[in-house]
């Protein structure tokens, strides 16, 4: 922690995870503003579906791939320079989304959007724990987690609604607008919460060593599966929203919230769960049910999607119930990861946000144009990916029984 945590921050907590809440909030809402308008984009500038998923797969891989870089960067700059940095490129993007005459513009541009806006991500979480102890942290990244789930429940409102009327342009003038104000309200007000004691050398060895530390231990790549993975089961539903949604449910670009405002009732609930269970259960046994309710309800969704026709009554709503789970769990997993090196904050967040971003890219790019199609293989595809952290976390727990049973 900073020697002097106690006084970088002398507002009330909560108006420290509304800030750092927001920069996380600006790469979901990146994305589910413009996935409505994806049928208006593609038919102005003449794009195949195939064109219009790159354009969400160049943005899920430029964000995991500058994850590599923002938290090593913050950990030898400071935590501040690099989300004001990232926050400028991240508008000069979005310009250039708005001002785009063809998609393969329009691709480089996204592409840039995530290079930059992952910043934000990574460096919050390194905030957190630089901040406050264990205990309070949790509690932190809960109420974090409930002020993301804004994002994906108001963005494709609004992405709708500003393409039906003043068309898809009108979506990334007003990323471009978020992202210059954002950077004016952090200029102002985001502490430096790295000490200049506790700042790493920026040179390449070094650099090399802390990537082949992290990327070598087991607990930490086991932890990052378990928190990155299973994110990937409900996400996968956002990412195939358009068919999803359009297709199999027979709703309308406008009507698309619904699922969008039931996961993220299901994020915001788990994760006001876990901020009032930070102290009060043992983090390990707060994971397991975590994962329990996602298991549990993945498999309840595939029965119910292969006894009766996908509808809009009831397709949705285990969705939520394995959004809930995930949040109960991911901030306490999130904590374990960044403590496994204190001095080396930042690179665990960006080597988290990669394994995670990379996962989505390939979910993006791979996966959901394969199952989209199908309620029945989104379901299964859903459960495969839950599967993956869960046995990441059984594995860590038999080989560290330890990790996990304090705060």
């Amino acid at each position: 922690m900073h020697p002097h945590a106690e006084t970088l921050w002398r507002g009330p907590r909560w108006t420290l995870a509304i800030l750092l809440a927001v920069l996380g909030m600006l790469g979901p809402f990146s994305i589910d503003t413009y996935l409505p308008a994806f049928s208006g984009i593609a038919s102005s500038l003449n794009a195949s579906p195939v064109h219009m998923q790159q354009t969400l797969s160049a943005y899920l891989f430029g964000f995991a791939f500058m994850n590599l870089f923002h938290g090593a960067l913050a950990d030898s700059f400071g935590r501040r320079p690099v989300i004001l940095w990232g926050l400028m490129a991240f508008t000069l993007a979005s310009l250039g989304c708005a001002l785009a005459q063809n998609v393969t513009q329009l691709i480089v541009f996204r592409a840039m959007q995530g290079l930059s806006c992952g910043a934000g991500v990574v460096v919050s979480r390194a905030i957190v724990r630089d901040i406050f102890p264990p205990t309070q942290a949790q509690k932190v990244m809960s109420q974090i987690t409930i002020f993301f789930g804004l994002a994906p429940a108001i963005a494709p409102i609004m992405g709708g609604w500003l393409f039906v009327s003043l068309g898809w342009h009108s979506i990334f003038w007003l990323l471009t607008a978020i992202g210059l104000a954002l950077w004016a309200v952090n200029f102002k007000m985001l502490p430096e919460s790295l000490h200049a004691s506790q700042r790493q050398p920026f040179s390449i060895p070094h650099l090399m060593r802390g990537y082949w530390q992290l990327c070598t231990d087991p607990r930490f790549l086991l932890l990052a599966l378990a928190s990155g993975i299973p994110f990937n089961g409900m996400f996968l539903y956002v990412l195939s929203a358009p068919a999803f949604l359009g297709e199999l449910l027979q709703l309308q670009p406008t009507q698309f919230f619904w699922l969008f405002v039931l996961n993220i009732g299901g994020i915001m609930g788990g994760a006001w769960a876990s901020g009032r269970l930070a102290g009060k259960m043992v983090p390990k046994k707060q994971v397991r049910h975590g994962l329990l309710i996602m298991l549990v309800i993945s498999l309840i969704n595939l029965t119910a999607n292969l006894l009766f026709p996908a509808h809009a009554l009831w397709a949705m709503l285990p969705i939520a119930i394995y959004s809930f789970g995930w949040a109960l769990m991911v901030p306490v997993v999130t904590l374990q990861l960044l403590d496994l090196f204190p001095e080396r904050r930042g690179m665990a967040s960006s080597l988290q946000a990669v394994v995670g971003s990379t996962a989505n890219g390939l979910v993006a790019g791979l996966v959901a144009p394969l199952v989209m199609h199908s309620a029945i293989a989104l379901a299964t595809a859903s459960l495969g990916l839950m599967l993956v952290g869960l046995v990441s976390w059984m594995v860590l727990h038999q080989r560290w029984p330890d990790i996990g049973r304090e705060n």
